[in-house]
C-alpha cells in the first residue's frame, strides 16, 4: 500500500494510523477519497469532525482532499465543510480508524447507521463501510476476542482498500461480500474458514500467531496470514461476481479448468495424494491443483498480493537492478494502479526483481522468506487473466444456463478427523453486527468452500 501524509503537517502516516506523531492530529481515513486526513472536532463532544488545514509551517503538507477548516465550520472559500463521524467500532473499541461521511448537520447516510448500541445504552454508533460488511462477531466480552476481532479487522480494511482501488468495493446489483467471523465453542463442531454465497466465514483462532503457525505446517503451507484467508475467499465471491455473472465462463475454462469437475472428490483426491509434487508448472500454490475453483482463488489472492506490493515500492519511488556478471538493468516500480492501466508483463518485469529483493531482506534479518513463491509462465498466465478481468479487458460471452451447484462439504487433510460444514447459525456466545440486508444469490458456484 502507498504512503500517506498528514495533511496538517506533511509528516509521513500510514493507512493503519490513528495518530499524527508529529503534530498529534488525530488522524483517519476517508473512504470516499481513499487518503488518511487529520481531523479536528466540530463540537465538545467530538462527535463531528473536520479535516485540518495545513499548517503554515508545514510546506511540505499534503492538500486536503475534501473542503478543509478545523477553525471555524467552513472551507477556504467560505462554504460549509464536509464533516465526518469516527467509525462507531474506533469511539467502542478503539478497532476502526475509518471515517463516516455525514452532512452539515451531522447526518449519515441510512446505511451507516446500524451499529450496535454501547453498553450504557446510548443510541447506536454509526459503522463505517467497512464494518458494515461484518455481519457476526466473536464473543466480545472475552478480551482475546476482541483483540483477535481487532486484528481480522484491520485486515479486512486493508481488503477494501485495494477493491476500492480497483473500483470492486461495490459492484451495482450486488449487497456482499459480508463477513461472519466465529469463534469454536467446546461441543460444537469447529469453525471452518471459507465461502458460502456472498457470506465470507473466518474463525478468529487465525489471529493467533502460534495457531495460525500450527496450522501452517500440519497442512504443508510456505505461506498463512490473515490478509491472505481473507483475499483468497473473497476471490470465491468474486468468481460468483465477475466469472460467471459477468459472463465469463468460457474464458475462464480455457485458462483455469472446468469447475464442474466435482469438487467433493477433488478436494478427497487432493488430500489423499499429499505431499504435492509437480504443480509448479501450471499453478501459484499446491492447493491451487484441488480444483478449478482453489485454483481461481488462490490466483486472485496472489494478484491483490501482487498489486499491494507493487503500489508500496512504488510509493517509496524503489528503483533496484540484480547484481550479475555483466551489466545489470535497473528495474522502477510500476503503479497497478496508474491511468492508464499498466501493463501485466510491464508489472511483472518490475515483480520479480521486487520479490528477490524482499526475500533477501528478510533472510538477512533471520527470518522466513516474505514472498516463497516462484511464478511460472502457466501461473503468470492465469494472473494475466485475472489483470484484464478487473480492469474489463475481456469480452463477456452469453450467460449460460444454470446447472444445480454441487455441494461442496469441507474435507480435512489425511490423518484428521473431517470437521463438520459452516455453521448454519453463528456459535453462541456471538454478537450480530447489522449488515446488508440481503446477499446474493448465484445462479451458481461454490455452495461452500471451506478450509481447515
Amino acid at each position: 500500500m502507498k504512503l500517506f501524509h498528514c495533511s496538517h503537517c506533511g509528516s509521513v502516516v500510514f493507512f493503519d494510523s490513528f495518530l499524527c506523531v508529529h503534530c498529534s492530529s488525530p488522524l483517519a481515513f476517508v473512504p470516499e477519497t481513499l487518503d488518511v486526513v487529520a481531523l479536528a472536532p466540530v463540537d465538545e463532544d467530538e462527535d463531528l469532525w473536520e479535516v485540518r488545514r495545513p499548517s503554515p509551517d508545514s510546506a511540505g503538507a499534503s492538500p486536503a482532499p475534501q473542503s478543509a477548516a478545523g477553525d471555524g465550520g467552513n472551507d477556504a472559500g467560505g462554504a460549509p465543510a464536509v464533516r465526518y463521524r469516527l467509525c462507531g467500532n474506533r469511539k467502542a473499541y478503539n478497532a476502526c480508524n475509518f471515517t463516516v461521511a455525514c452532512d452539515t448537520a451531522g447526518n449519515t447516510a441510512a446505511a451507516s447507521t446500524e451499529g450496535a448500541a454501547g453498553d450504557d445504552g446510548e443510541p447506536a454508533a454509526p459503522l463505517c463501510v467497512s464494518c458494515q460488511q461484518t455481519r457476526i462477531l466473536p464473543d466480545l466480552s472475552d478480551p482475546n476476542n476482541q483483540r483477535r476481532w481487532t486484528d481480522i479487522e484491520q485486515a479486512k480494511r486493508r481488503l477494501y482498500y485495494s477493491l476500492a482501488m480497483l473500483g470492486l468495493e461495490h459492484i451495482e446489483g450486488e449487497t456482499g461480500p459480508v463477513f461472519e467471523f466465529l469463534a469454536d465453542v467446546p461441543g460444537e463442531p469447529p469453525v471452518l474458514t471459507g465461502h458460502a454465497n456472498g457470506v465470507i466465514t473466518l474463525n478468529v483462532a487465525e489471529a493467533d500467531d502460534d495457531e495460525r503457525a500450527r496450522r501452517r505446517l500440519a497442512l504443508g503451507e510456505p505461506y498463512r496470514t490473515l490478509l491472505g484467508h481473507l483475499r483468497h475467499e473473497s476471490g470465491h465471491y468474486f468468481w460468483d461476481v465477475l466469472v460467471l455473472r459477468g459472463g465469463h465462463l468460457p474464458a475462464f475454462r480455457e485458462v483455469f479448468g472446468d469447475e464442474r469437475l466435482d469438487y467433493k472428490e477433488a478436494l478427497e483426491a487432493h488430500y489423499a495424494r499429499a505431499p504435492h509434487t509437480g504443480w509448479q508448472d501450471q499453478f501459484v500454490s499446491a492447493y491451487a491443483t484441488a480444483h478449478p475453483w482453489e485454483d481461481w482463488a488462490e490466483t486472485w489472492a496472489h494478484y491483490l498480493h501482487m498489486i499491494d506490493l507493487l503500489e508500496t515500492a512504488e510509493s517509496y519511488r524503489t528503483e533496484l537492478s540484480v547484481p550479475g556478471p555483466h551489466d545489470a538493468p535497473r528495474y522502477t516500480m510500476v503503479n497497478p494502479f496508474a491511468t492508464p492501466v499498466p501493463d501485466f508483463d510491464a508489472m511483472l518485469t518490475a515483480w520479480v526483481p521486487l520479490t528477490l529483493l524482499l526475500n533477501s531482506l528478510n533472510r538477512s534479518l533471520g527470518q522466513l522468506d516474505a514472498y516463497p513463491f516462484a511464478l511460472s509462465a502457466g501461473a503468470q498466465d492465469k494472473l494475466r487473466f485475472v489483470h484484464a478481468l478487473v480492469h474489463g479487458q475481456l469480452v463477456p460471452s452469453p450467460l449460460e444456463e444454470p446447472e444445480a451447484a454441487q455441494e461442496e462439504p469441507a474435507v480435512a487433510p489425511e490423518g484428521t478427523a473431517a470437521p463438520g460444514v459452516l455453521p448454519a447459525t453463528p456459535a453462541t456466545p456471538a454478537t450480530v453486527a447489522e449488515g446488508p440486508a440481503t446477499l446474493p444469490t448465484p445462479p451458481t458456484g461454490p455452495t461452500i468452500t471451506a478450509h481447515p
